[in-house]
Order: C-alpha cells, then sequence, then structure tokens
C-alpha cells in the first residue's frame, strides 16, 4: 500500500500502522504507550496525528494504514493535540526531575521541552500514590510519577510469560501495582526499567549512583550464557555503575536477563584478589608478580620432570574467553599433557572423537521465529536460557508448537504443545518412546534397542507435532548435556530429527561452550572428570571453582587437596579456594580484558576492556602468555588478544566453520533406572557462574534462596518426613543438611537438590543415588 506522511510517499505492507510507516521515512511521532516488542495499547494518546477526511486527530500507533492515505505529524491540528495530551499527562506529574534517576534520559522531560507549556494552569493538589517495594532489584519508590502507559504491565504478559504487574482502579486513582503485595520476580524483569518512560520504575542497585550524562558507554558482550546477549557497559571514573542492553536483532533483540544486567555488582566486590598470592607455610600471602609467576613455572617444570607431562591437567570455566582457552591448551601441550578441558559440569564423554564437528544449536537464533515446531530435552529453560525461553515463548504465541522433555516440571511460562517430567535415568527412555513414535508414524523399520519401548499418548503427540510442521527444530539443553547419558541423548536426538526432518542442536551452558571447541581446549587424554577421578600432581584451574561448578565436586576437591601443586587464575579470593589453593594469580573478569566468545549459533563476538583492571589484576590470556614464555614454550610471543585470536578464527569471520551435530554411532541400549532415590540437579540462575554468586542484589532475590531436598508427596512418605523438616542428604563421603520441601513437580523417587551453592558442596555427583533421612 503507498500513504503519504508529511509530503513523503512509503510502501508498507497490509496491515502495518501509521506509525510503521513513519517509521519507514523517517517521520517521528512522538508516542509513549508504542513500542515495536509489545502489542500496541493506544492509552497514553501521545502520537496523535492528522489524517485527511477524518473528523478528529487519531492515534499513529493503533490506526491502520490505507491506501493513499494522507498524514500529517506536525499540522496545527496535530500538534494542538499533543501539547494538549502533554498537559494531561503533567497534571499530576511531580516536579522532582532535579532528583529523579531517570533524568537525562527520560521521554516525557524530552517531550515536555517540545509539547509542554511553561507553567500549568492546574492548581489543585496533585495526587499522591505511595512507594512499592516489589524486591531488590526495581524501584518503585516514585510511583507518582507513573503515566500509566502500561509497558511494564504488557511486558510481563508477552515477553516475560508472567503478568507480576497490573493496573488497579481507573481514570485519577489508576495504579500500577503487583498482586496482593507480591515482589517481582522474573528473571527478565530488569527489562521493565528500561521499558519504563519515565522516573517510575528505576533500578535499585543503581539508584543514585550517577547521573546519565556523566556515564561513559562502552560496547561488551555478556559473558554468562550461550546467547553471547549485546551489552552497554556505563562507567564512571573507571568503576562499572550499570549494564543496559544493546540491541542486536540477531541476537538479543533489545532485552536482556537480570543476571546480564545486575551482575555487575561483583566487579566491585571486596572479594576481588587484586594481588598474586602463594602459599608460604600453609598461609596465603601477598607476593608480586614475578615471585608467583617464577614459583608457578619452577613448580610446574620440577613436577613435569619428575613425574611426567600426564602428572599435570588444566581445567576451565566455559565462560573464559577464546583466547584464554587456547592459550591453556597450548601451554597444556607444550608441557607434554594431554589432560585439557573446558567442560566442569559434564559426566558422560563417550561421544568425543566420534563427533562430525564442533557442535552448536543448529540454526540461527534469528531462525526460531520461523519454526512451526520445537522439542526441547533435559533444560530448566527459563532459569538456564532466559532469552531462548523469550523467543521459544514468542514462537508458541504465533501458532508454534513446543513440547519439552524434562527432568523437572518447572512451568516455562511458555504455552506447551505436550510436557514429559521424568527421572534422569529415565531422560533416555522418554526421547526413546518419541522416537520409536516417530518412526511408527513414518512406516520405519523400529531402530536397534528400541523394541521393547513403549510409545505412550503423550510421546506420539509430540512426534506427531514434529512430524506435521514444515519447519521443526530439536534441542538439547544443560541437563541433557550433564546427564550420565549424554550419548545416549545425543544419539536418540539425532535419530529423532532423522525421522522427522528436524534439526538437531545443543542450546550450550555457557559463554564459549561452542567456543572451547574452536580453542580446541579438548582432552586427548583424561577429560574434565578423570582428572579428578585419576588425582593429578598438578593442577591450573582458570575461572573455575571446582566446589561449585564441578559436576562432582566432592571427588575435585578431593583431588585438588592431594595435589602437589593447584594455581587459580581467578578473579577473586574468597570461598574454598583458600583450603586448597596454592598460587592465586589475579585474573581480569570481561569488563577489564579483551575478549572472544563464540556463542550457541556459532557467531564470534570480540569485545575490549570497558574499565583499566583492579589493582594488579591482569587479563587471562597475558598470564598464560608469560607463563609459556617462562616455561620456554614455543609459540607464546603474543603483543595483543587479536593475535592470539587471529591463529584461531580468521579476521573478518562473522561465524566459525566445522559446525556439525552428526555422530558416528551405532545401536544403543537404554540403561535400567535402578532403585532406590536419585539426585535432581539444577544449577539455579544467580548460582550459576562467579560474578552471580557474588552480586548482592541478585543474591537478595527468590531465585538465590539457599538450596532445599524439594521432594513430592510419594517420595516424602516414603522417607517419613513432611515439609518443613531438616533432612540429611548424603551422597558417596559427603552430606548436607538441608530443608525438605514438598514440590509436586519433582518425579517419583527423586529428590531435587541445586548444585553451585556452599551448602551442597560437599555432596557427590550432580545426578545419580542419593540418600535422605531425617537429621
Amino acid at each position: 500500500m503507498e500513504i503519504e506522511i508529511d509530503g513523503k510517499m512509503a510502501q508498507v505492507p497490509d496491515g502495518s500502522t501509521i506509525m510503521d510507516a513513519a517509521q519507514q521515512v523517517g517521520a517521528y511521532i512522538p508516542h509513549f504507550c508504542y513500542h515495536k516488542k509489545l502489542s500496541i495499547a493506544a492509552n497514553c494518546r501521545m502520537c496523535l496525528v492528522q489524517v485527511e477526511k477524518a473528523p478528529k486527530p487519531l492515534p499513529a500507533c493503533a490506526t491502520p494504514a490505507t491506501n493513499g492515505m494522507r498524514v500529517f505529524t506536525h499540522s496545527e491540528l496535530a500538534v494542538k493535540a499533543q501539547q494538549g495530551v502533554m498537559e494531561f499527562l503533567l497534571i499530576n506529574h511531580p516536579l522532582d526531575c532535579p532528583i529523579c534517576d531517570q533524568g537525562g534520559e527520560c521521554q516525557l522531560q524530552d517531550l515536555a521541552v517540545g509539547y509542554g507549556n511553561s507553567a500549568s494552569r492546574f492548581q489543585e493538589d496533585k495526587r499522591v500514590v505511595f512507594h512499592k517495594d516489589v524486591g531488590p532489584l526495581i524501584s518503585m519508590q516514585e510511583m507518582a510519577r507513573c503515566i500509566h502507559c502500561t509497558r511494564c504491565v504488557r511486558f510481563g504478559q508477552e515477553i516475560a510469560g508472567v503478568m507480576e504487574l497490573g493496573m488497579a482502579n481507573r481514570n485519577m486513582h489508576a495504579e500500577i501495582m503487583t498482586f496482593v503485595g507480591r515482589s517481582i520476580d522474573s528473571e527478565l524483569s530488569g527489562n521493565m526499567i528500561d521499558l519504563c518512560p519515565v522516573g517510575a520504575l528505576t533500578s535499585k542497585p543503581f539508584r543514585y549512583a550517577a547521573r546519565s550524562w556523566e556515564l561513559g558507554r562502552r560496547k561488551s558482550i555478556s559473558p554468562h550464557d550461550s546467547i553471547g546477549a549485546n551489552l552497554t557497559v556505563q562507567v564512571k571514573n573507571g568503576v562499572v555503575l550499570r549494564v543496559l542492553p544493546r540491541e542486536n536483532e540477531e541476537v538479543n533483540e533489545c532485552w536482556i536477563s537480570d543476571k546480564e544486567r545486575f551482575s555487575y555488582e561483583a566487579l566491585n566486590s571486596p572479594a576481588r584478589l587484586t594481588r598474586p598470592m602463594v602459599r608460604v607455610d600453609g598461609t596465603l600471602r601477598e607476593v608480586d608478580w614475578n615471585s608467583a609467576l617464577d614459583y608457578v613455572a619452577h613448580a610446574l617444570k620440577d613436577i613435569v620432570a619428575t613425574h611426567g607431562g600426564e602428572s599435570f591437567a588444566a581445567l576451565s570455566s566455559p565462560q573464559a574467553t577464546l583466547e584464554e582457552l587456547y592459550l591453556l591448551q597450548k601451554l597444556t601441550r607444550g608441557l607434554g599433557s594431554g589432560n585439557v578441558d573446558f567442560r566442569p559440569r559434564r559426566r558422560d564423554f563417550s561421544n568425543d572423537g566420534q563427533l562430525g564437528g564442533i557442535p552448536w544449536l543448529g540454526l540461527r537464533f534469528s531462525e526460531i521465529k520461523d519454526l512451526d515446531a520445537a522439542l526441547v530435552v533435559g533444560s530448566f529453560l527459563r532459569k538456564d536460557h532466559p532469552l531462548f525461553a523469550q523467543r521459544l515463548r514468542q514462537l508458541a504465541k504465533n501458532w508454534g508448537q513446543v513440547s519439552m522433555l524434562s527432568v523437572g516440571g518447572d512451568d516455562p511460562l511458555i504455552d506447551l504443545h505436550a510436557q514429559v517430567t521424568v527421572s534422569p535415568a529415565d531422560l533416555p527412555l522418554a526421547l526413546a518412546r518419541v522416537v520409536k513414535a516417530a518412526a511408527q508414524f513414518q512406516g520405519e523399520t523400529i531402530p536397534a534397542g528400541l523394541d521393547s519401548v513403549e510409545a505412550d499418548a503423550t510421546s506420539q503427540a509430540i512426534a506427531r507435532s514434529l512430524l506435521e510442521r514444515n519447519k521443526r527444530a530439536i534441542f538439547l539443553g544443560n541437563a541433557a548435556e550433564q546427564s550420565p547419558q549424554a550419548a545416549q541423548l545425543h544419539a536418540l536426538a539425532l535419530e529423532l530429527a532423522r525421522l522427522t526432518g528436524a534439526t538437531c542442536g545443543f542450546i550450550g551452558e555457557a559463554a564459549n561452550s561452542v567456543g572451547g571447541h574452536v580453542a580446541k581446549a579438548l582432552p586427548t587424554a583424561l577429560n574434565a572428570d578423570e582428572m579428578f577421578a585419576q588425582p593429578r600432581k598438578a593442577y591450573i584451574l582458570l575461572g573455575v571453582e571446582p566446589e561449585l561448578d564441578c559436576y562432582n565436586p566432592q571427588q575435585a576437591v578431593a583431588a585438588l587437596k592431594e595435589a602437589a601443586l593447584v594455581v587459580m587464575l581467578t578473579p577473586f579470593n574468597d570461598g574454598a579456594a583458600r583450603e586448597y589453593a596454592d598460587v592465586l594469580l589475579p585474573t581480569t573478569p570481561f569488563t577489564e580484558t579483551s575478549g572472544t566468545f563464540v556463542n550457541a549459533e556459532g557467531r564470534v563476538q570480540s569485545f575490549n576492556g570497558v574499565v583499566r583492571p583492579l589493582g594488579d589484576a591482569r587479563p587471562g590470556w597475558k598470564v598464560l602468555r608469560v607463563l609459556g614464555n617462562l616455561l620456554a614454550l614455543p609459540g607464546f610471543d603474543y603483543d595483543s588478544s587479536e593475535q592470539v585470536r587471529a591463529e584461531i578464527v580468521p579476521a573478518g569471520e562473522g561465524f566459525v566453520g566445522g559446525l556439525s551435530n552428526d555422530l558416528e554411532r551405532g545401536a544403543w541400549l537404554l540403561a535400567d533406572a535402578g532403585e532406590g532415590l536419585q539426585r535432581v540437579t539444577d544449577v539455579p540462575i544467580y548460582f550459576s557462574d562467579p560474578l552471580a554468586r557474588r552480586a548482592p542484589a541478585l543474591q537478595k532475590t527468590r531465585d538465590a534462596v539457599a538450596p532445599t531436598a524439594r521432594m513430592n508427596a510419594d517420595t516424602l512418605a516414603a522417607i517419613g518426613v513432611t515439609d518443613g523438616v531438616p533432612v540429611r542428604v548424603r551422597q558417596g563421603t559427603g552430606e548436607a543438611v538441608l530443608t525438605a520441601r514438598f514440590d509436586e513437580t519433582v518425579p517419583a523417587r527423586c529428590v531435587r537438590v541445586a548444585a553451585g551453592h556452599p551448602s551442597t558442596a560437599a555432596l557427590g555427583a550432580m545426578f545419580g543415588a542419593i540418600n535422605v533421612e531425617r537429621a
């Protein structure tokens, strides 16, 4: 259709609004309630425009464009209507711009200059709206500023998937509030702060910290999950004070999770390690860099010379940069060891050496919206990958069918087509049922090993969903990768993909779950589990906290305590590391170094440091480079992280090559679930990495409460305990006293106990047999 706006012609598709057409021709129309990612509310009326032959001004955001329509956005009639709306908006608005945190980036402030009067004609008392406490992240202290645009309400309903805010009462008495005094607990809640066009919703951690015009703005990339959200990091006087989303429609759109938004508090934590420390006479003491690195180099040389290269192992966090991972594996192999890995929470490595390439998502994030059906296997989706869950939520709203096979019945806030919740040991069986149903529907031979499997009605519904739709995908989540039967799940997912014509991929746990493969930080000898099951003489740990980040923390800590040398490259000096580390080398977090993350879709995203390193901390790649030089290893002559990256990824490459989820594997045998209780382990969203664990605001949220032993009613009865009773949880040689909690979403004969928290660090494997008794 052709539409004329202020004399400029635009061609827009059917269903477009005047606002869409105006944006196409670059004509600005003032607005508050309109947002391109939210539904149309048309309740602020600020976007009133004149339309030829219309008897009165019309809202541009809600008026459909018609062929031949002529629109005037700055005519006398339009401007008078906009000025009238602005006068009404300012009637009850408090005159507190000088103390408002939104000052300098407030839409109402900006538009009041253009459309407001110099003085108000309103003489009556302004209304007062009392403040509301909705949690540690969002401040609703000055709700008298609210103009009732309802962006926050619509965001909760449409993007976050839960309506935590609503508007009560009418006309002058209308208020935005939570239901019955509840807090705001969504993992995406901080986006409401960005959406609010005034200072009604502001950031509690940032409150009164700085003015927007005092802040320097730097581009960066999220180091947390596998999405690789684009960030704007705001800095004042060399200190990070705020993190905001940087729009990238292909990756994170215009959203970020609360973990990405608020974990910056850990960057300024008192727990930051600012000087190297070496254990002397049983005590860690501060030393200079030369002494610390010289000590490490000589100790490594002596151990390797005495016991051989394989006596040394290196383990990295998957949140480390591509450059750090590359240099770590290069140093390890230079010392004659193949014991290097970046997958501390993995247990099943039987597929190593059989992969057809680098495992990845299987498609681009931007292609998720075009899917017709999706199956997610083994994921606590909302908390593991908030932005990925958000894309699937939009898919389900747009007639796509989303199904889940999970080990926990958490509500993903997605309108699911089907959901099956089983014990971790039965997850391969649940997926096998879907495979068999698909084979039967297709009239193909039943895959070997699945003859005795019975496909139930739900499995058939999932298989039918994948078969009857055009574009479909199967995604393996964190719990599937961490499962002791990860190889079986991968093989079954590939078989289901072959039968249904779907793509198959891994969502990925962390920022460099793909990047670790690109950097070749993979074992040729002992993997992440074996290097602790078969203790080594020396370890280098890069950004990993074994008692919180490993599949079996009990086993990992025991091996580290036996070792002759444990070197930790870490930004922090607190926690259990002080018990077993011989050397602590202060490395920088993502804001103080340059580096690269490769997200789940294989996208290469490099970033620079935004502030100077704190104290004597140094970027991890520099520390590893100097260690390589001191050990006289070849190929460690780098002047910049860009030189390191150039050896891994060709300059200018937007995506890495060699991505493939294919697997060389024949028939499989499904394991028996066995007797007794099984542990179901999730890694809560704010326990998942070192930055989130040390962010004070995040640790005050409901998602950061101490772990409990969660069981369904039958399991509680079998143990002989009730909700709220202390129980003793045992695994191997470790135990923890937790509170028993009733949770009907936990599968039968299972106990859900979270990992990543000091209270459960003494326990064993994330999945497997567990013993629970009354304390």
